[in-house]
């Protein structure tokens, strides 16, 4: 993981959002790097704090109001960043291990869902290829993937490498 956002930093490319502070702006590198080291989304989650914290704005633009005024951020901002960034790091680490170890990446549920998306659900167990899926990761950074994965932040798919077909 720690690779992958060795190369977004030198392409200048580590996504950052447009909820993060100046101050969380400027530390993002340095929490996400920690989280990836010794901890996971939830521990990314709590060093990004609450929105009007330190590291997230309390207001965003509301492009629904007709006289422009800023919305508050939902509460669940940071953990909605966390997993995704994350799971996006970690997806893209696993596509390096299965492109060096010649295997494939299944879709699966990571995360529990309450409402789980008809379209997340159809996604799961399809087999996708490392590579592709690593090359649309690194080229889509911080966007809706050219592969659909993860579909977006709060759905709880992520990958896995695939079991080998057991042998009769």
């Amino acid at each position: 993981m720690l690779s992958e956002i060795d190369l977004d930093v030198g392409n200048d490319a580590l996504y950052k959002g447009d909820r993060l502070t100046d101050a969380g702006s400027a530390s993002w590198e340095t929490i996400l790097r920690d989280a990836c080291r010794t901890g996971n989304d939830a521990t990314l989650a709590d060093a990004l704090g609450v929105p009007g914290g330190t590291n997230l704005c309390a207001t965003e633009p509301n492009p629904r109001s007709p006289t422009g005024e800023p919305k508050a951020v939902p509460f669940t901002a940071a953990v909605t960043m966390a997993e995704g960034e994350f799971n996006r790091f970690y997806i893209r680490a696993l596509c390096v291990r299965a492109i060096d170890d010649g295997a494939d990446l299944e879709i699966y549920r990571a995360r529990p869902s309450a409402r789980p998306d008809p379209q997340s659900e159809a996604r799961i167990g399809q087999t996708l290829d490392a590579a592709a899926l690593l090359a649309d990761l690194r080229t889509n950074v911080g966007v809706a993937t050219a592969l659909g994965l993860p579909p977006h932040p709060n759905s709880g798919l992520s990958v896995r490498l695939k079991a080998p077909a057991p042998i009769h």
